[in-house]
This record gives C-alpha cells, sequence and structure tokens, in this order.
C-alpha cells in the first residue's frame, strides 16, 4: 500500500522524532547511512530549516494529540548544524507536539565539529544529550576507518561535552583489521574510564555498497568476533555498565531513551532526506492487530527540498506492514535488547500471544540448547544465545503458524 500521508494515530504513548542531516565532512569507507560530503554550495542552512519545520507542519498534523518522548539529529554530522538552526527545530516541535517526560533530546557529532561555545549554544537550544562519533582511540586506526579526527581532538571533545552536558555518550568500532584481544581490551578499558553512563560499541561490518565493501575488506573472522564480544560484555558489566542492547551498554537510568523506541516497537517521525518512521493506527472493534504504516522520505537532499517546497513535505511512500513482516520487526528489534521481548508489550502490539506467534519447534529447541530463556515475562537471548542472534531470530521466525504467513 503507497499514499501521500501516513495515517492519524492517538495514543496517550509518546511518539520520538527523529530528524536526518545528510552532510558530514567526508563519508567514512564503513558508513552506509543516507550521508554524503557538504559541498561548499549546501553551507547555507536556510532552505534546509525551513523544509523541516515544513516537514514538521505536515507529521503534526497527521499525529496530533501525542508528545514527543524523544528527539533524535542524526545523519551525517548534525553538529555542523548552526545552534540557531537546532533551537528553531525543537521549539517548532515543542509548539506542535509537546514534550512528555522530560523529552530526550540528542544530537550526533563529530569531534572535528565540537568546540566549547558550540555545544554550550546547542545546550541553550535544547539539546540535553549528545552522541559523539570517537570511533577508535588510536591515531592509527583513525586514519584507516577515515575519520577526519585525531585521538587529541576526541579526547578534547569528550572533555567539553562532560562539561557541559549531565548526559553524553560515544561510539567506538571494534573487531578491526588487526585488532587483537589485547588491543581492544586496553582501549576499551581506557575508554570506560571516559563515560558518564553510556557508551555504543560495534563490530566492524563490511555492508554492500560502502567504499570498504568496493575494496574487499575482510571482516574479522567468527571465532575473533565472538571472543571480542564476550570480552566486550565482561569487560563492561565489570565497569558497571552492562548491555542493555546487544552493541549498547548503560548504567541503570542512562539508556537512550530514543533508541528504546525504535528497540520496543514504539512510534516515531522521520524527518529529512532518507528518514524512515513508524506510524500506528489506533485499534478499530473488527481488529486485534494495530495498523502500523511505514513511511520512508525522499533520499536526495536536492528533490527532498524540491518535494517539501512543492508539496509540504518528502514522503515518497507510505506502506502498511503485512502481519508478517510486523512480527519480523518486532521480533529483530525486540531481541536485541538484554530484556527481550516482553510478552505483554508484544500481545498489545501484536493482537496475538508472543509464544504463539514464534515457531514453537523452534522455541523448545532453542530452550533446550540454553540459548534462549522463556518465562511469563516475554523471551529473551542468552549470553551465549546473542553470539548467534541473527541465527536465533531466523529460527524463531522459521515455518511462522498459518495466521502469521507472510501477506
Amino acid at each position: 500500500m503507497a499514499a501521500d500521508t501516513p495515517p492519524k494515530p492517538q495514543s496517550s504513548k509518546p511518539l520520538a522524532l527523529y530528524v536526518h542531516w545528510p552532510w558530514c565532512l567526508a563519508k567514512c569507507p564503513y558508513c552506509d547511512f543516507n550521508s554524503r560530503p557538504l559541498s561548499p554550495g549546501e553551507r547555507d542552512q536556510t532552505d534546509y530549516r525551513d523544509a523541516i519545520l515544513r516537514e514538521l507542519d505536515h507529521y503534526a498534523e497527521q499525529t496530533g494529540g501525542r508528545a514527543l518522548g524523544s528527539i533524535f539529529f542524526g545523519g551525517g554530522t548534525p553538529s555542523l548544524i548552526a545552534p540557531d538552526t537546532i533551537h528553531a527545530i525543537i521549539d517548532a516541535a515543542k509548539n506542535r507536539w509537546g514534550f512528555q517526560n522530560e523529552c530526550e533530546i540528542t544530537l550526533e557529532a563529530n569531534p572535528t565539529s565540537i568546540e566549547a561555545a558550540k555545544f554550550r549554544a546547542f545546550q541553550d537550544a535544547g539539546v540535553n544529550r549528545v552522541s559523539i562519533g570517537v570511533q577508535a582511540l588510536n591515531d592509527e586506526d583513525l586514519l584507516a576507518l577515515g575519520r577526519e579526527h585525531s585521538t587529541r581532538e576526541a579526547l578534547q571533545a569528550l572533555d567539553i561535552a562532560s562539561a557541559i552536558f549531565d548526559r553524553y555518550t560515544f561510539d567506538l568500532i571494534y573487531a578491526r583489521a588487526g585488532q587483537g584481544q589485547g588491543d581492544w581490551a586496553d582501549e576499551l578499558e581506557h575508554a570506560l574510564t571516559l563515560t558518564n553512563g553510556h557508551i555504543s560499541l560495534y563490530q566492524l561490518t563490511i555492508e554492500p555498497g560502502t567504499a570498504f565493501f568496493r575494496q574487499n575488506m575482510s571482516e574479522a573472522d567468527e571465532d575473533l568476533a565472538a571472543d571480542l564480544y564476550q570480552m566486550t560484555q565482561e569487560i563492561c558489566t565489570d565497569a558497571g555498565l552492562p548491555a542493555y542492547e546487544i552493541s549498547n551498554h548503560a548504567k541503570p537510568g542512562f539508556e537512550s531513551r530514543h533508541n528504546i523506541t525504535y528497540w520496543t516497537g514504539g512510534d516515531y517521525i522521520g524527518i529529512g532526506p532518507g528518514a524512515h518512521g513508524r506510524l500506528t493506527a489506533p485499534l478499530t472493534p473488527d481488529r486485534t492487530m494495530s495498523i502500523t504504516r511505514a513511511t520512508h522520505q525522499i533520499a536526495d537532499p536536492a528533490r527532498w527540498l524540491d518535494a517539501v517546497n512543492t508539496k509540504g513535505h518528502a514522503t515518497a511512500k507510505v506502506r502498511e506492514l503485512g502481519r508478517y513482516e510486523r512480527l519480523e520487526e518486532l521480533v529483530l528489534s525486540g531481541l536485541r535488547l538484554t530484556e527481550g521481548l516482553d510478552a505483554a508489550r508484544f500481545a498489545r502490539q501484536y493482537g496475538q500471544d508472543l509464544l504463539s506467534a514464534l515457531n514453537s519447534h523452534a522455541v523448545l529447541d532453542l530452550q533446550n540448547a540454553g540459548l534462549i530463556e522463556v518465562d511469563q515475562r516475554g523471551v529473551r537471548a542468552t549470553e551465549q544465545g546473542r553470539l548467534i542472534l541473527n541465527a536465533i531470530i531466523s529460527r524463531l521466525l522459521d515455518d511462522p503458524n498459518p495466521g502469521n504467513a507472510p501477506d
């Protein structure tokens, strides 16, 4: 199903808002996001800001009566945006939706675009959490990853963030070429001294369409990757930052509220070039499962801007998720969380008991093998199971019950 406008859900549950800034100083060779180098002709942000505000208006009309629980400025490199533009977007979002539960407002930043005065201006604009793309803590690997900053700049950026924001996080990539267990253990232990409650740790994956893929770069072999993953869990847990999601670690209370919305199947609006969203219509008396629609914005910035200027939004399509497709999304995202799939939440979202929606033979086999835990709260992967999570998800979704079959 395709349409020009999303549904009009009404719910007391807060929405999440994602705002995409597609430009960065340079395209990293491992990056498969909708991002591109910022050209001199694109440095004037006035048109982009005005278009974002118009698209905000469009989606606010579709989702009236709901408040925002989080806003996330992602990219690209949103810290390249002028603070007054960030302020205008946050102010408009608050006026159009209202904020709920001390709205978490996160802005992604790269160390090359961080300075104390600008970060204070972002805080004054309403940002209360920053996410810094550090990626490595040695210059040789930063160069190999195509990063524009040095280790010194990364450490300075974290110092600035810690002085200005109560909540901040940063990313590291591990299982890098030539990286051994001892190398990663030393780097991670150093990194944990720089956190204030949250860190994201991703294994290097080579995605199709990236420069690394075209260069035939190889990922770490499975045994080393597994060893590095287990080491990561142990070191972070010992430091008081256990995993709450397969790649994210936090002290209790420091988890990313915005990303949890994604992982628990909540509703979110996606604005800006290439942004995606999920919006759920209210239940009707004749349906046990809510209708969830996926929204997709035009990816090319110039075409996106033209569309917004022409019709007030740049939604390329709105697609109703089929029953099995919705099941896939809930299971894929929910099992990434350490707490796993919550049975009560799943039943509300999917209109069916969790265990009856999964492959019953696979549930029993995986439970007996010690790869998943099943109880009245739901289903979750064990520590051993998280090492082969993709295989577990595939088994649980294999040979679905007739009522779950792909549409």
